[in-house]
């Protein structure tokens, strides 16, 4: 019966082919691996922090080495360790509500630097000339993390 070994040959060769398909974390364009899955959980807490506007967790999160180049030439608007915490005591606190959702895009590890790219959607209140109104915003950002005993430290891209 060449039929069935035909059907077999093709059962095992469809088997063989989603057996090495990537698997990605929920709702992620990013490969599951327990190492991304770690790095997307610190993730996770620095978004949650962004929304609770925790001062302390956000600050406790960045690297003493954090450095911001603005994405521009201007040294102007850099922001360095000390200055993130200048930013989130002042500027960072006029936002009333904030709510920023992400969607991880992708991982890379390089020497000893973690980039993670990915697309937010922030919403957040802010005192107007006609009262607190609402602004949106949607941009692709990346965080840069380098591992810090057993966890991480974020370098850039808060």
């Amino acid at each position: 019966m060449p039929s069935t070994r035909i059907l077999a040959a093709f059962a095992l060769a469809l088997s063989t082919l989603t057996g090495c398909a990537t698997r990605y974390i929920p709702n992620t364009d990013v490969e599951d691996t327990d190492e991304n899955r770690k790095i997307i959980a610190f993730c996770e807490k620095y978004r949650h922090a962004v929304e609770d506007k925790d001062v302390a967790v956000l600050y406790g999160f960045a690297s003493p080495d954090y450095y911001e180049d603005g994405g521009n030439v201007d040294p102007g608007d850099d922001i360095d360790y000390a200055g993130l915490k200048a930013y989130l005591t002042g500027a960072f606190q006029d936002a009333r509500a904030i709510r920023y959702e992400i969607r991880y895009r992708r991982i890379v590890h390089e020497d000893d630097l973690i980039f993670v790219d990915y697309t937010y959607s922030a919403s957040y209140r802010i005192p107007g000339t006609k009262g607190e109104e609402w602004r949106r915003k949607v941009e692709d950002n990346r965080l840069e993390l380098v591992p810090y005993n057993g966890d991480f430290r974020i370098v850039a891209g808060m």
